[in-house]
């Protein structure tokens, strides 16, 4: 596992932005952390290294925006509004898991479980579980591990 210490949104964005740059199709990032912890700040900086020039903000509402435009597509889902998995696979985002592109989803720990063993649970091939903790009002730690190919 990896750790990062941001100390500025400025910082999550860039750490995130070398992330787009190198993503490979069909990764899936599952963003863990507090509302105001800086998940959509770091989906902003992935967006910024896949090449998307549109503006970025949270799904909570719509449960996924879609960006396209880049060097891959970038699928961001935000379970905030669903609690159970039953919730999610009704709403029919199962096929994200598996995307033609980036999906990154905020409040993962609701549908994946990274105790349970993502390589068992309903996971693709390759992910990235991600961790930010607000430290201070500026400062976030950052964990982040990656899983599967």
């Amino acid at each position: 596992m990896a750790t990062c210490i941001s100390h500025s949104p400025a910082e999550t964005e860039a750490l995130a932005e070398t992330w787009g740059r190198t993503a490979p199709s069909g990764l899936v990032i599952g963003l863990c952390g507090d509302l105001g912890a800086g998940k959509t700040q770091l989906v902003k900086g992935l967006a910024r290294g896949l090449g998307i020039t549109a503006r970025v903000h949270s799904p909570t509402f719509a449960l996924v925006n879609i960006y396209a435009g880049g060097r891959l597509a970038l699928f961001h889902l935000d379970l905030y509004r669903l609690e159970t998995r039953d919730q999610i696979l009704a709403a029919g985002l199962a096929e994200y898991l598996e995307p033609p592109g980036v999906t990154v989803i905020e409040w993962a720990e609701r549908w994946l479980s990274l105790e349970a063993g993502l390589r068992k649970a309903p996971a693709p091939g390759r992910m990235r579980w991600v961790r930010i903790e607000g430290l201070s009002e500026t400062e976030r730690r950052i964990d982040y591990e990656d899983f599967g190919a």
